[in-house]
């Protein structure tokens, strides 16, 4: 017996002895260097803020926020070592009395139990797999020992609490704060902090959003032991176990949507930084404005939803067959329903039951709803006996719903295609941008992309040259059919008619523009000729190649983007000078060092004057008439005298706008079809682009007072209306002339050149929306 136990020490000592050579010989020399954790340098996203700091886009495989030791919470240092390693500061890496356990509950082969120490998981985390067998274990124990014998015990557990993986795409506990509670890690609770605590062991299982069952149940684990470790007390395990947490459901989406101009940031790092952008920690501050990017995005979903549901119901976006069996018939709609992402309250369901008083659908979270009343209006159409099949309700439609103040209603995913931007008169700097309805259906920025005709918009360009040319707004402007030869077209015969088909007879200037009439503009232009109107737009930044050198100009006929109009009319708002629109105030990298900066123009430089004085201060004057009592008079509800601006509907009312400007914002609002077909017959830039701009400056001008611009020199009053000095001489100058020309304005060239059979096509990639522009119908 005592030979026997003799015989297997030694063959212990033996094999400890072989071990611990194997571990010094073969095992250390091929360990790999420690550089990524004594040079520390974790993923950090490229991050995307408003100028008031607001979150709005991350860029990166890992969402990570790395927080130093010590700023990290104590209760949240305490709540992890609680159930992951209560010796973490006694032992040297490999905490023994745990191993032993752990190794005895794995005798059997199934390793059920891993006594890792924290240490050991860095080592796991930064060199090795996950994977279970004995070689890579052998390494980790290694790792351990010399990554304890380099660093010290604080700085091991901050490589761990800013590398461990927690679920949804989260690494680190700062990141984990963000995406399950939607805010800060120092302003976590016990509970919620005890809640991440427990995610490392499984953090798939564990994951309060998607699991919340299994991450209470691990949470009251990692409670009770924090209570045993005398972490807590007995009234804070107590309280902290009763709490109801509050789960953020958005994860890694932000509180501002403005996901268009996040990705126009991205672009533009990535330009400059290729791969590193989305791993240094670089932050892009924009100079969108949160409260006017917020204002922005709510205004045009909520009126092209308007505009959408008042052209009726389109019918299911599909029909599936619903089995018999309630669990086969939850799979196939639960199928139906991931194919189709929500939109931002747009949620996607199937129809169990339908009929003329009620509807009952089942949401993608398997609730079943039940519809009635005013939320049956869009739809009631398709709940008849006589509706189409096309787009009759029955069980299995795919369908959109929507929860209002009064209970669910039926709606749908609009088509139509929508763009708003906002700049500083002055900086040119964006104060908001919205590219779309929904960026997630569709990443085409109709902000910066689309290429579309401008319509009547561009009429104050037009106008403007006039001023140049001896007109003024008391000008009268015959306002009778006009019928253009070949001749005089370049091309075929027109006739351009007014939108309402009537005729005014003599006009003045200014409310021609108010009235948006057609026929005018056309005179004004003929006499102003188009050579010099054409070449005059070049002053407010427009691609002249876009832009027709005919009379069809005068109607809008070219094509502009929306943010190339922005631009165009700041000229208007700030007094006459040229703004460059921007997006990025400034870069940072990883460490806080400012890489690149903008350096925003606080007053207006005589270099940059492109307009006369006078010419703006008479323009603005005009454009404020035709938000007083023109096309778009809507405007007067905001109750402001600085407001000024132009309503647009292009050829068939393919597209709608309204440009303006107030408190120093320029404003531009656009809708229209990708595929440019109308609108509508009874839809103008007034009643669909129009409503987006007022509810935005609505919230945008709260604390701008409203500006009045000085008189400048040069500018004297005739009949209550402003002329140029220059021309105050020839009172004839006012008086109609069938001709289309002031009477003695000698330098107003007479005749209309020629114009091309087609004006230049779009760049390749835009819309398709400058063809076939004559003869144009009415625009207004």
């Amino acid at each position: 017996m005592i030979r026997a136990a003799l015989a297997a020490g030694l063959a212990a000592l033996v094999a400890a002895g072989l071990l611990i050579a194997y571990l010094l010989l073969v095992v250390a020399p091929n360990l790999p260097s420690l550089d990524a954790i004594t040079d520390y340098r974790p993923k950090i996203p490229l991050r995307i803020y408003t100028a008031d700091n607001a979150l709005i886009g991350e860029f990166g495989e890992e969402h990570r926020d790395f927080i130093a030791i010590k700023d990290i919470p104590e209760m949240m240092k305490k709540s992890v070592l609680a159930i992951e390693d209560k010796r973490f500061y006694e032992h040297n890496g490999i905490d023994w009395k745990r191993a032993l356990g752990a190794a005895k509950a794995n005798l059997g082969g199934a390793m059920r139990q891993g006594g890792s120490t924290i240490t050991m998981q860095v080592a796991r985390n930064f060199f090795l797999t996950r994977e279970k067998f004995y070689g890579r274990k052998l390494n980790e124990v290694m790792l351990a020992m010399k990554i304890e014998a380099a660093l010290s015990k604080d700085q091991i557990l901050e490589l761990y609490m800013n590398q461990i993986y927690l679920g949804q795409r989260s690494f680190g506990f700062g990141s984990a704060a963000q995406t399950y509670f939607g805010k800060p890690l120092k302003e976590l609770s016990v509970a919620e902090m005890a809640m991440l605590a427990g995610l490392p062991q499984n953090p798939a299982r564990h994951n309060p959003a998607v699991n919340p069952k299994r991450a209470k149940q691990r949470q009251q684990v990692v409670l009770r032991a924090m209570r045993d470790n005398d972490y807590i007390t007995e009234q804070q395990y107590q309280k902290a176990l009763h709490e109801t947490l509050h789960i953020s459901r958005k994860g890694q989406d932000f509180d501002v949507h403005a996901e268009y101009v996040a990705e126009l940031a991205r672009q533009a790092v990535y330009a400059q930084f290729k791969e590193e952008s989305y791993t240094k920690g670089i932050s892009v501050y924009t100079t969108i404005l949160k409260a006017d990017q917020k204002a922005a995005y709510e205004s045009m979903r909520r009126n092209v939803l308007n505009y959408d549901q008042r052209h009726g119901y389109r019918g299911p976006e599909a029909v599936i067959t619903l089995p018999a069996g309630e669990e086969e018939r939850d799979d196939a709609i639960e199928e139906a329903l991931q194919k189709r992402p929500g939109s931002d309250g747009l949620i996607p369901a199937v129809v169990l039951e339908a009929g003329p008083k009620a509807v009952k659908v089942q949401n993608p979270s398997g609730e079943e709803i039940t519809i009635s009343g005013d939320g049956l209006k869009l739809a009631a159409s398709a709940l008849t006996d006589k509706a189409r099949e096309s787009i009759r309700l029955r069980p299995g439609a795919v369908i959109r719903i929507m929860q209002e103040k009064n209970g669910w209603s039926i709606t749908q995913v609009p088509q139509v295609a929508a763009a708003f931007v906002s700049i500083d008169s002055v900086t040119g700097g964006y104060h908001a941008m919205v590219g779309g309805f929904d960026y997630n259906l569709q990443k085409f920025n109709h902000v910066t992309q689309a290429w579309r005709q401008p319509g009547s918009s561009i009429k104050p360009f037009v106008y403007s040259a006039a001023l140049e040319r001896g007109f003024s707004p008391s000008t009268l402007i015959n306002d009778v059919p006009l019928d253009l030869t070949g001749a005089e077209t370049g091309n075929e015969a027109w006739s351009p008619k007014n939108d309402d088909g009537k005729f005014d007879g003599p006009i003045t200037m200014r409310r021609a523009l108010a009235e948006s009439k057609n026929v005018v503009s056309v005179r004004i232009l003929r006499a102003i000729t188009v050579p010099y109107a054409h070449g005059y737009l070049g002053k407010f930044g427009f691609d002249l190649a876009k832009h027709p050198k005919n009379l069809t100009m005068a109607l809008g006929t070219g094509s502009v983007t929306p943010a190339q109009m922005a631009g165009a009319y700041s000229v208007f708002a700030n007094g006459g000078y040229s703004v460059e629109p921007y997006l990025i105030a400034k870069i940072v990298d990883g460490d806080g060092k400012i890489i690149q900066e903008a350096k925003p123009r606080t007053t207006l430089p005589d270099e940059a004057r492109v307009l006369d004085p006078r010419n703006a201060y008479v323009m603005d004057a005009m454009m404020r008439e035709v938000t007083r009592s023109g096309t778009g008079a809507a405007v007067g509800r905001l109750g402001r005298p600085d407001l000024a601006g132009k309503t647009g509907t292009s050829s068939d009312a393919i597209d709608g706008w309204f440009a303006g400007y107030g408190g120093g914002i320029v404003a531009v609002s656009w809708m229209g079809y990708d595929d440019s077909k109308s609108l509508g017959g009874k839809e103008f830039g007034a009643t669909v682009a129009l409503p987006i701009w007022i509810d935005y400056m609505k919230v945008a001008m709260q604390s701008r007072p409203p500006q009045e611009r000085p008189l400048p020199t040069g500018l004297t009053q005739v009949n209550g209306e402003w002329l140029y000095d220059e021309f105050t001489g020839d009172a004839a100058r006012h008086t109609l002339d069938m001709d289309d020309t002031p009477a003695g304005a000698e330098n107003v060239e007479p005749g209309t050149p020629a114009a091309p059979a087609t004006p230049p096509a779009p760049a390749p990639g835009t819309q398709p929306n400058a063809e076939n522009i004559r003869p144009v119908p009415p625009a207004r």
